[in-house]
C-alpha cells in the first residue's frame, strides 16, 4: 500500500522550508497528460523543476508560520465520492484553469534571506507532481478498507515543502457508497478549513445549472454575532426602555462570558487539562497517523429535529456529538464488568461519578472570507478575493452523560452554543497568541498553541454544503467527506452537509479509539433515539 503513495515524505521529521535564489525564466504550467511533464522555459541551462517566476511576493501570515513548526504540521484532506469513473485528463486541464488561478496554489514557501521569515513566491506547477493515480488491484476483497488504509498510509507522510503543498489523487475505485474517488491533500499554511472548502466549492457547478455555482445556506438575518443574538431572542421590539435595558444586559453578559472565556483560555494554556478519559490522546499524538471514516445520515431527520425544538442544525449537530459520544464512553468504561450488558440510564451507567471535563478545540479564522462566487470570479475573471489565516481559538465544553430523555443532549448544546454566541473568545484568543509569536517567537507560539490542544480531547466542526447536487470537473459528487491529520488530538469529527445528507468524518488515532466504526454506530443511532423522542413527545406529527 504505501508504495502507491507517491511524491511525499515522512511526517516525523520537522517541515522545513526551502531556500531558492530568484531567476527570470519565461516559464508556463506544465499540465501535459501524457508526456515527461518538464518545465518549458527558456534554453538557459537551468533545470530546475520548480523555479521561482516573476510575480508578487507575500509574507506568510503568523499562523500560516505556525502551520510549519513540527509540532503543528497539519494537513486537511478532502474525500469526494463521484457518481461516475474518473478521467485524469479532465483534471489535467481544468486545474490550470481553476484551482491553480489562486496564488496560494501556484506558490512555493520559501525562507527570507532578509529576516529570516517566510514568504510566498509564485512559481511554475509540474501538475505530474501534484496529480497521483495509483495502481489498484484488479481484484480487492474489500474496496472500502483499501480506500481507508490508503489514506491511513497518506497520513503518515507530510507534502514536500519544494513544491506548492497540495496534490490531487484520483482512484477509480468502487466503493460501496461511490464509483470513483477523489482526495484533495492540501497543507494547512494554505488556509483555514472553510476558506480551502469554499475554494474546492467554487471550482464545482451545480448539475441542475452548469453556468451556476453550488447554493449554501445562509443565516436568514444578515445582522452577525452578539447584537443578532439579542435581536432574534428579545424580538428587537417593544418600548424604548425594555430595548435599552436589553441592550444593557446583553452588553454585560458579553463582556462576562467574554472574561471568563478569555481567562479559561489562559488557564488551560497553564494548567487546566480534561479529564483523562478513553478519548483523551497522549503526548506525541499529532506524529501519528490516522484513521479516516465515514458514514451518511439524513439531514432531513436533523432538519424535523431542528423544527420541533426551534434551534439550530449546529445545535443539532453538536446534541448529537455529544449523545454518541457518551453512549461510547459508557461502554468504553463499561467493558469487562459482570453488568456489561446492562441498559444503562440516567442515574445507573458505566460513566465515572466525578463530573468529566471533555472540550473540543475550533480554530475560527476571524477574517472574513470570501464567498464560492467570489472564489469563482476570483479564477474565471482574475478579479480580487480575500484569503488568510487568522486564527482564533474557541473551546466548545461537551456535556458527557446517559440522559433518560435524548432530547436533553439538543437543550444542553442550544444552551451551551446561545451562550458562546454572546462572547468574543475568538478575537480575544486570536490576540493572545500574535502576542505571543510578536513578543516571544515562533517556536513560543507554537509551543503555546499545542498545550492548548494537548489539554483539550477533541476537535469537532460543522461544515454547511451545497443544497442541489454539484460536479467536479464533470464529475457528479455522491458526497464529501473533509477533515484533518497532524493535530495533537487522537479524534477530529467533523459533520458536512450535502443535499439531504450529512457526512459524519472521523480521524482517529487507533491506539486511542481501536473501534471506530462503533463510534460511528453510536452517534447514527444517537440520532435515531433523539428523533424517535421528538415524535413520542407529540412535537412533529408522523407523515
Amino acid at each position: 500500500m504505501e508504495s502507491l503513495i507517491e511524491g511525499i515524505t515522512r511526517r516525523k521529521t520537522a517541515l522545513k522550508p526551502i531556500k531558492i535564489t530568484k531567476r527570470n525564466p519565461t516559464t508556463t504550467i506544465s499540465n501535459h497528460h501524457d508526456g515527461g511533464g518538464g518545465v518549458s522555459h527558456d534554453d538557459d541551462g537551468v533545470d530546475n523543476q520548480y523555479m521561482i517566476v516573476s510575480g508578487e511576493e507575500e509574507p506568510l501570515s503568523p499562523s500560516a508560520r505556525l502551520f510549519h513548526e513540527p509540532n503543528f504540521n497539519v494537513h486537511v484532506i478532502a474525500i469526494m465520492g463521484s457518481k461516475n469513473p474518473i478521467d485524469p485528463r479532465v483534471a489535467y486541464e481544468k486545474l490550470p484553469q481553476t484551482l491553480l488561478k489562486h496564488h496560494r496554489f501556484s506558490s512555493l514557501q520559501v525562507v527570507d534571506d532578509k529576516n529570516g521569515g517566510m514568504k510566498w513566491v509564485p512559481t511554475n506547477v509540474n501538475l505530474h507532481d501534484h496529480i497521483i493515480i495509483p495502481t489498484i488491484p484488479q481484484t480487492l476483497e474489500s474496496p472500502d478498507k483499501f480506500l481507508q488504509d490508503y489514506v491511513y498510509n497518506l497520513s503518515k507522510t507530510s507534502i514536500d515543502s519544494s513544491k506548492p503543498m497540495w496534490d490531487l489523487h484520483l482512484l477509480n475505485l468502487k466503493t460501496s457508497d461511490a464509483v470513483a474517488i477523489g482526495i484533495f491533500r492540501i497543507h494547512h499554511s494554505l488556509g483555514d478549513g472553510t476558506s480551502l472548502m469554499s475554494l474546492l466549492l467554487a471550482c464545482t457547478r451545480q448539475i441542475s445549472n452548469p453556468d451556476a455555482v453550488p447554493t449554501i445556506p445562509t443565516s436568514k438575518t444578515k445582522n452577525s454575532g452578539w447584537f443578532s443574538y439579542y435581536s432574534s431572542s428579545s424580538g428587537g421590539g417593544g418600548p424604548w426602555w425594555r430595548r435599552w435595558f436589553m441592550t444593557v444586559c446583553m452588553v454585560f453578559w458579553l463582556v462576562w462570558n467574554t472574561l471568563v472565556d478569555v481567562t479559561c483560555f489562559m488557564a488551560t494554556a497553564v494548567f487546566l487539562t480534561d479529564t483523562e478519559t478513553p478519548l483523551k490522546a497522549p503526548a506525541g499524538a499529532e506524529f501519528t497517523p490516522r484513521r479516516f471514516l465515514h458514514r451518511t445520515v439524513s439531514l432531513d431527520d436533523m432538519k424535523l429535529i431542528k423544527n420541533a425544538m426551534n434551534t439550530t442544525i449546529n445545535d443539532v449537530a453538536l446534541g448529537v456529538t455529544q449523545a454518541g459520544l457518551s453512549r461510547y464512553l459508557d461502554r468504553r468504561y463499561g467493558h469487562g464488568k459482570e453488568d456489561e450488558s446492562t441498559i444503562s440510564t440516567e442515574k445507573k451507567n458505566n460513566l465515572p461519578k466525578k463530573k468529566i471535563r471533555l472540550r473540543s478545540t475550533l480554530l475560527v479564522n476571524i477574517r472574513p472570507s470570501s464567498g464560492i462566487q467570489a472564489l469563482a470570479d476570483m479564477m474565471e475573471k482574475d478579479t480580487e478575493a480575500k484569503w488568510g489565516n487568522s486564527i482564533g481559538y474557541v473551546f466548545l465544553p461537551f456535556t458527557i452523560g446517559i440522559k433518560d430523555d435524548p432530547i436533553d443532549y439538543i437543550r444542553d448544546a442550544k444552551a451551551m452554543i446561545d451562550r458562546k454566541k454572546l462572547s468574543l473568545e475568538a478575537l480575544y484568543t486570536a490576540s493572545i497568541v500574535d502576542l505571543v509569536l510578536k513578543f516571544f517567537g515562533i517556536k513560543a507560539s507554537s509551543m503555546f498553541a499545542r498545550r492548548i490542544f494537548s489539554h483539550t480531547t477533541l476537535v469537532f466542526s460543522n461544515m454547511v454544503g451545497p443544497i442541489e447536487e454539484i460536479e467536479f470537473y464533470g464529475h457528479t459528487l455522491e458526497y464529501l467527506a473533509p477533515c484533518c491529520y497532524g493535530q495533537p488530538h487522537g479524534l477530529m469529527i467533523n459533520l458536512q452537509s450535502y443535499v439531504n445528507k450529512m457526512t459524519i468524518v472521523l480521524s482517529v488515532d487507533e491506539r486511542i479509539i481501536p473501534d471506530p466504526q462503533k463510534l460511528l454506530d453510536d452517534l447514527e443511532d444517537s440520532l435515531k433515539l433523539i428523533k424517535e423522542a421528538v415524535y413520542a413527545k407529540g412535537l412533529v406529527k408522523d407523515g
